[in-house]
């Protein structure tokens, strides 16, 4: 029996070249024996976007579907998503060597565990690479404790979304991606880390790419009174499923 990671990257106004890099990041992984990937890939909108811009790989899957933002997407995405586990990749982003292996590992030796990070290099401009000096130690990651960081640093989280492998049942139970504009992953970490716990490999797991045309670096991303509401509602979110699963309020901060 073969078991599938599902690697969904949704897609909107692609660059040819970084999408090509995110396959070729992909196509290099070895997996543990018993394991292959499958690479779904959803337009954020119906303009043919991805047309000739995808590999002849059996292992892909394109797609499209009206146009509501990256969460609408990813969540489109899982209706042919077929892997237990799935796997996070922006189509500017490449992974690391090895991350996929190091993430089904940990989820196949560790039950109670829902979700794995790993540690993150932005890549710039450049080519060259920065890495984050405050990640946590290699390891589990108790239920909370993302919510209780993110909190505690101006809606931060300690652990990059961007790097996020969750178990399928885990993630549809949750209802896949936040409707939101932005800050959709950020809102499915800190949900999931509300009912479950997590792990953070030290080893490096993506290349994060710094550049004009990224999301996260348009005026509106910050614009204080969206990115109050986004908060707000993923914080709400995570007090209910708090109160939800496990019987109290949170005793979280406001």
């Amino acid at each position: 029996m073969t078991h599938l990671i599902s690697v969904i990257t949704p897609v909107y106004q692609p660059v040819p070249e970084f999408l090509r890099a995110a396959y070729d990041s992909l196509a290099a992984q070895e997996l543990p024996a018993g394991w292959d990937w499958e690479w779904i890939v959803q337009e954020d909108g119906e303009s043919g976007a991805l047309s000739g811009l995808l590999p002849d790989d059996s292992r892909i899957s394109p797609g499209s579907g009206r146009r509501g933002g990256p969460g609408v997407a990813r969540t489109l995405a899982m209706a042919r998503a077929s892997g237990e586990l799935v796997k996070v990749l922006d189509a500017d982003d490449q992974l690391m060597f090895g991350v996929l292996a190091r993430d089904i590992g940990v989820l196949t030796a560790h039950e109670q565990i829902g979700w794995t990070t790993s540690r993150v290099l932005d890549l710039l401009p450049d080519g060259s690479t920065v890495g984050f000096d405050l990640d946590p130690l290699e390891g589990p990651i108790k239920r909370g404790a993302v919510l209780d960081h993110w909190l505690a640093h101006d809606y931060r989280a300690q652990v990059h979304p961007a790097t996020l492998c969750i178990r399928r049942d885990l993630l549809l139970a949750l209802g896949g991606w936040m409707a939101l504009p932005a800050s959709e992953d950020t809102g499915l970490l800190i949900a999931a880390n509300t009912v479950s716990d997590g792990y953070f490999s030290a080893d490096p797991g993506l290349l994060y790419r710094k550049w004009p045309g990224q999301m996260t670096s348009h005026a509106s991303h910050v614009e204080p009174t969206e990115r109050a509401a986004r908060m707000r509602v993923i914080r709400d979110r995570a007090h209910a499923l708090d109160l939800l699963f496990h019987g109290a309020p949170s005793s979280r901060a406001e």
